[in-house]
């Protein structure tokens, strides 16, 4: 096998990149490591255009394999892998939103990116190595595309807030305060996805800062690979609409061209009628030509979006470029069946969001190549045809609703309560009743009113925000706050950004253009947090602070703690012990290794399963006192229990201040008597008292 490898160093390891015929049928293939994480990256480009198309197809799939991480998963019947998890399919959408704006989207070759995991070791994440492989995967083949491109993880940890870690471990990655992942090139950015623990936006300006200076290094690596390397690009057709269509639309279409995009309507109605009149046109015309004239009315209408908007702050509503859209917030008065509600509208925006608690056993097991465990926090998202005013297939998942949840997911994490605290499984789903922008930051927000509605003792309620931008150089641009339908669509950014009045807990850029430099990031970043604020107040508004209590329809837990060597005596011989437990009482019962244990059900249930614990775990001391009962009756004393499986010895001495002959006299079994605990011997073996607990239990000596 032929190799060449070019090595530099990422953090505080070794990244090699290396070129061999391996994969060698791929128009361009690498194998990147970093440290003992290594992933095989492809990309291949079809041979035909898809005629007719409106789209760029590029499709990039990121493959986990069990044995990378050395083991065999999957179910009891199959052993290979199945679908992807939410993590692959996570990272699959950062490669594709960190590739995808260099290429020319008017490109109707189909390109598929692949990126396989073939190790992973516990330390180095195999997003930043796919991110690096997908970029010199394309850059050195003959794939037309304007990069290299380069990503950096960083992190901050609570123990050393002031000192961003590069390329952080995922064995610290519970102890991050910010976990971000930043991809860029030629000093700009073009992705970010972030998870935040209420950081100030000062902090989050100093990470633009340093990923663009790491960013760079690694890109020129990348240069001096390519120049290497590199293979010289095809050329691709590229589509453009005849003279006479132009014609046609200069005539017919561009002198009302204006007044249909800033119609002044909260929506993309004008925009779409302007389109049909031109799809009709082009039908009696140029019926040969439909896409490219379609595409060249797109061009349009975002040159006219771009142009009015950075000249004269124009937008398409008629907002004033930070205006928030009027917010509506509702906390509840759904039904009392479910565990909480909050419905949030931020104008053509309505989203439903509904809360569900459980107990632990409810909780998501998660057995995966990079993570495995058990989830007790999900936040799901769903996005119906009609919320679009569309009709469609319901049901099914695709990548889009699984990266919106998840970015509302992670966005709510920091100011949940600890599992001590607040021991439930927490599902939030979120409902896309209608969409005219950020269905995800909507959710957000009426994710916030379900949990306070609900009675999750929060520790604030998080709002998020989208801000656009329309882009012609680094000194003509505008920023554009709560962006909607055509500036969504035709804007050159959608960042979101949510976080609480403390700081910052979740963000996701996505762009159009190459890149946005970290100046115009810092002023998107300060703009969303004003809006940001202005929508808790609304929030808090609705609802001041979280309910009390959960609700009566919530099942009731209780967390009781235990040495971790009782719970063997808990759970007993087959699971028998803590089945009967559950038999008994009706609760739910969940132990784990800590000796937490959690009990969920009604009030009265898991009363009663706990006193059953309670008593079974019980650590004696001397001077104790119980109430016991007799089980067995001998010359020299009684036994009598005083917990479930737990009794001890009351000697005839210690019955009563006098003298007592026969103990049948004045005990049998199943009697109830009082008694203190007098000593405990090396065996744990109880000498219990009646006479130092109640001297005059037995009143009088009985006469023989």
């Amino acid at each position: 096998m032929q190799e060449k490898i070019y090595e530099t160093t990422l953090g505080n390891e070794k990244l090699s990149a290396t070129f061999s015929n391996l994969a060698d049928q791929a128009n361009g293939a690498v194998i990147i490591r970093l440290g003992n994480t290594v992933v095989l990256v492809t990309a291949v480009m079809g041979e035909n255009e898809r005629e007719g198309q409106d789209w760029f197809p590029l499709t990039v799939d990121y493959e986990e394999k069990f044995y990378a991480v050395g083991k065999i998963l999957g179910g009891r019947f199959n052993k290979r892998e199945g679908k992807p998890s939410d993590e692959a399919i996570l990272t699959g959408r950062i490669i594709d939103r960190t590739i995808r704006p260099l290429f020319n989207q008017k490109m109707r070759r189909e390109v598929q990116v692949v990126a396989t995991v073939l190790s992973s070791d516990e330390k180095n994440d195999p997003s930043v190595p796919a991110i690096i492989g997908a970029s010199l995967a394309l850059a050195t083949s003959d794939i037309p595309w304007a990069g290299p491109v380069s990503g950096v993880r960083l992190g901050l940890i609570k123990d050393n807030p002031d000192e961003f870690i590069i390329n952080p471990s995922n064995k610290t990655s519970d102890d991050l305060i910010l976990d971000t992942l930043i991809c860029g090139k030629g000093g700009k950015i073009n992705m970010i996805e972030a998870r935040a623990m209420e950081i100030t936006e000062n902090k989050l300006d100093l990470s633009y800062d340093l990923a663009v200076a790491e960013i760079t290094k690694l890109e020129n690596w990348q240069k001096n690979i390519i120049a290497d390397i590199g293979k010289p690009k095809t050329e691709v057709n590229i589509a453009s609409p005849s003279e006479e269509v132009k014609k046609l639309f200069t005539d017919l279409i561009a002198p009302k061209l204006s007044n249909h995009v800033f119609s002044g309507e909260p929506n993309k109605n004008k925009i779409k009628a302007i389109t049909k009149e031109w799809q009709d046109i082009l039908n009696s015309n140029k019926a040969d030509e439909i896409s490219t004239g379609l595409l060249y009315l797109e061009d349009k209408i975002d040159e006219e979006l771009h142009v009015e908007g950075i000249k004269n702050k124009k937008r398409a509503d008629g907002r004033t470029v930070d205006e928030l859209r009027p917010i509506f917030c509702q906390a509840g008065g759904l039904t009392e069946v479910i565990h909480g509600s909050g419905i949030f509208f931020r104008g053509g925006t309505h989203i439903l969001s509904i809360l569900t608690l459980a107990g632990p056993k409810d909780s998501l097991l998660i057995e995966g190549m990079e993570i495995s465990g058990a989830k007790h926090f999900m936040h799901h998202y769903n996005f119906p045809p009609f919320s679009v005013g569309e009709t469609g297939r319901l049901g099914g998942l695709n990548r889009r609703a699984i990266g919106h949840g998840t970015l509302a997911e992670k966005s709510l994490e920091a100011v949940l309560p600890d599992r001590v605290t607040f021991p439930y499984t927490i599902r939030l789903v979120s409902e896309a009743m209608a969409s005219n922008g950020s269905t995800s930051m909507g959710s957000v927000c009426a994710s916030s009113l379900a949990l306070m509605e609900g009675g999750v003792p929060i520790k604030r309620p998080v709002a998020g925000i989208a801000m656009g931008l329309m882009y012609e150089d680094e000194n003509n641009y505008i920023i554009l706050t709560d962006i909607q339908g055509p500036e969504d669509h035709y804007g050159d950014m959608d960042f979101k950004v949510a976080g609480t009045t403390e700081g910052v807990t979740g963000i996701q850029l996505d762009i159009k253009v190459d890149g946005i430099s970290p100046k115009i990031l810092k002023e998107a970043l300060a703009q969303a947090k004003t809006t940001r604020l202005k929508i808790i107040d609304k929030i808090l508004k609705a609802i001041p602070a979280p309910a009390p209590e959960v609700k009566a329809s919530a099942p009731f837990i209780e967390t009781i703690k235990i040495l971790p060597d009782q719970i063997g005596n808990v759970i007993g011989s087959g699971g028998k012990t803590i089945q009967k437990i559950t038999e008994d009482s009706g609760a739910e019962i969940n132990i784990e290794d800590d000796g937490s244990i959690f009990i969920a059900g009604n009030k009265e249930a898991v009363a009663t399963a706990k006193k059953i614990i309670l008593a079974m775990t019980h650590e004696y001391k001397i001077g104790e006192q119980f109430t016991g009962t007799v089980t067995k009756v001998t010359d020299f004393g009684a036994f009598v229990k005083i917990g479930p499986g737990t009794e001890g010895l009351v000697h005839v001495s210690e019955m009563a201040p006098f003298r007592i002959e026969v103990i049948s006299d004045y005990l049998k079994i199943g009697d109830t008597v009082p008694v203190e605990i007098k000593d405990i011997d090396s065996r744990d073996r109880l000498s219990l008292s009646i006479k130092k607990r109640d001297p005059d239990f037995f009143a009088t000596p009985k006469k023989s």
